[in-house]
């Protein structure tokens, strides 16, 4: 014991010696740096050839055309073309599931880019959903289905699939639910499509938390990113060029 104390005692002596310093800041500066195509003018022929293998890989992986897209698309509150396709993507592929969820939540935050109009490549499709995030089905009461709507419209909105009908005020409070013309009835259940992450109750959706049922595959398969993929190569077997449109899913009462 004695031992170890003494080698405890000359560690703790060496590390206040190496925080004490004769060393002071004298001044900060700071420069701006624009990386833009200036430098393509000029490249570095060093670097260039030292990224080069890396650059074949991963365009051979990035590269690949996966479907076409018809418009810009990017995800902003409370509704938009892309909140709304991502949603309705989980949703239509819950078949591959052997699940028929009665509506899908897609969260804003969970969108890190935006879609191009023409060709989508799977780096598009991970630019757009880069987290491990997979894809869970769970059952909500029609109570609990309310409680995840106000939460939603706290929010100011979130990704939800076509037949969801909020009408929602400025400050967050829900004035309404409809799931294709229908009032959610509080009694009644409903099996609801989402990422994982919010289906244990994250990212302002608590709610979550009260569902049954809980089926959540934890392959790599069942990341988002793949499932969007899989829908986009799906889309283009069928020469479909995807869309999606703000149709008022969320309304936000004037």
């Amino acid at each position: 014991m004695k031992k170890f104390f003494v080698l405890g005692a000359t560690a703790t002596v060496l590390l206040l010696t190496a925080c004490t310093t004769h060393y002071q800041l004298s001044g900060v500066s700071q420069m701006r740096i624009v990386v833009d195509n200036t430098y393509d003018a000029q490249p570095n022929a060093a670097a260039a050839a030292f990224l080069a293998p890396y650059k074949q890989k991963v365009d051979s992986v990035m590269g690949p055309v996966v479907g076409q897209i018809a418009r810009d698309m990017e995800a902003k509150r409370p509704e938009s073309d892309l909140s709304n396709l991502l949603a309705d993507i989980f949703l239509y592929m819950a078949k591959e599931y052997k699940e028929t969820p009665d509506f899908a939540v897609y969260n804003m935050g969970g969108i890190r880019a935006a879609f191009s109009k023409g060709n989508v490549t799977y780096g598009d499709v991970l630019d757009v959903a880069p987290f491990e995030n997979k894809i869970s089905f769970l059952t909500l009461t029609g109570e609990n289905v309310l409680e995840l709507f106000s939460q939603i419209a706290k929010r100011g909105g979130e990704g939800v699939s076509k037949g969801v009908q909020l009408v929602i005020t400025e400050d967050g409070r829900l004035v309404s639910a409809h799931l294709f013309g229908k009032e959610i009835d509080p009694q009644a259940k409903y099996r609801v499509t989402t990422i994982d992450y919010l289906a244990q109750g994250n990212d302002g959706m608590p709610a979550f938390k009260n569902g049954t049922n809980l089926y959540s595959p934890k392959d790599d398969k069942n990341n988002a990113r793949y499932v969007i993929r899989d829908y986009f190569q799906e889309m283009l077997q069928k020469g479909v060029v995807v869309d999606s449109k703000v149709e008022g899913r969320i309304i936000i009462e004037k």
